[in-house]
């Protein structure tokens, strides 16, 4: 039975200019915000990079990391969401909180990162719906469609069970915790030269 599109959760931003605001977020499957501990370990790892950074969210849901971001002074966020509601209320919330540096693009993430850009990005936030194979394939298009700026950070999360995802030799490793059922990472990319 699908789930109703209904605006029945709410995602807490926990520091920053929004500090503490709770924004509605549709209860939709799949749709599996980060949760406050990994995230508040997470922006601990990006503390001194995330003021000033473009920032690029992969599968923005809830958009809880890039409205942490955003609360953090990133530059600009540019949020994919393939779910329309979803996408909708996320453009919502961003006009609750007169955030003009942002953008929501409703659509299929994979097909948009295959378009290319011509403006890299600072850091990028990989965090799939599970158990359908999409890390893998964002990695690949990130790195084929100039999405990536020379020393940007990438935090990737998935199920702890993953196994195929190769990474490239030009993302060195800085950091790694599990939590439950969940394994995120973050790295660092470093262009060739």
């Amino acid at each position: 039975m699908a789930r109703q599109n209904t605006s029945s959760g709410q995602v807490r931003i926990i520091s920053g200019q929004w500090r503490s605001r709770k924004l509605p977020i549709h209860d939709l499957e799949g749709l599996r915000p980060t949760t406050d501990r990994v995230r508040e370990t997470l922006f601990n790892w990006l503390s001194t990079d995330i003021r000033g950074a473009r920032v690029l969210d992969c599968f923005a849901g809830s958009g809880a990391l890039s409205l942490e971001s955003l609360s953090r002074y990133a530059e600009f966020a540019l949020m994919f969401e393939l779910q329309k509601s979803a996408a909708n209320q996320l453009t919502k919330n961003l006009q609750t909180l007169n955030c003009t540096n942002a953008k929501v693009v409703n659509g299929d993430s994979l097909q948009l990162l295959a378009k290319g850009t011509d403006t890299g990005f600072d850091v990028v936030f990989i965090d799939p719906p599970f158990r359908k194979g999409l890390a893998k394939h964002t990695i690949e298009l990130l790195m084929t469609h100039g999405w990536l700026n020379n020393d940007a950070l990438i935090y990737l999360e998935t199920e702890n069970d993953v196994a195929d995802i190769v990474l490239p030799a030009s993302w060195q490793p800085l950091k790694e915790k599990k939590a439950g059922q969940v394994s995120y990472r973050l790295f660092t990319y470093q262009a060739e030269r």
